[in-house]
């Protein structure tokens, strides 16, 4: 009987240990709005890698998790579209980061707002849902500190039928594939 409650006592522990570990390394996140769509529907559930960014920097493109500066309660998933120290500018539906129009056949349609150019700050970052239109995002007059970026979008969970890794479009390949093509 002791060597059963020793046994189970280790599984048990080993058992807690994986969990915190993973707690530690990735999180569960049900997205909650349609800011995201077409890519990402309400009620489907993500894991976060939350780890990713201790080992390399946030870049254009990456789909996150993170708690937007008006509510450190909240949690939303967008799109980063411009690191610190780009500029960006809305004009006639598109978006230009640094001069450059960007092709994002991710977003649901083109956006109805304009947006003068503007540089963003040190250790900010310009954020937007792909369905420009209602998210609020950084069109809405904020940028994201780097502190409050909680993870990288890692694999949709559910459901089942979308279940795999969650595409991130990486914008410096389309901003030279568009500049390269003059555009």
């Amino acid at each position: 009987m002791k060597t059963f409650l020793r046994e189970l006592a280790i599984t048990l522990g080993l058992a807690l240990v994986i969990f915190l570990l993973f707690q530690t390394v990735a999180q569960n996140f049900i997205v909650m709005e349609q800011c995201m769509e077409p890519g990402f529907h309400e009620g489907e559930r993500l894991l976060v890698n939350k780890v990713a960014y201790h080992f390399g920097e946030p870049r254009r493109g990456d789909v996150i998790i993170l708690h937007p500066p008006s509510n450190l309660k909240e949690v939303f998933i967008k799109r980063i579209i411009a690191l610190p120290g780009d500029t960006v500018e809305v004009k006639e539906g598109a978006i230009y980061v640094n001069g450059t129009k960007l092709n994002e056949p991710y977003i649901k349609e083109p956006m109805d707002y304009t947006l003068p150019e503007r540089k963003i700050p040190e250790n900010e970052y310009f954020v937007l849902g792909d369905n420009r239109n209602i998210a609020n995002d950084s069109h809405r007059g904020w940028t994201l500190p780097r502190k409050d970026i909680i993870g990288r979008a890692w694999l949709i969970l559910w459901p089942l039928k979308d279940w795999g890794p969650v595409k991130h479009y990486p914008l410096q390949e389309q901003l030279a594939s568009t500049s390269a093509s003059g555009g």
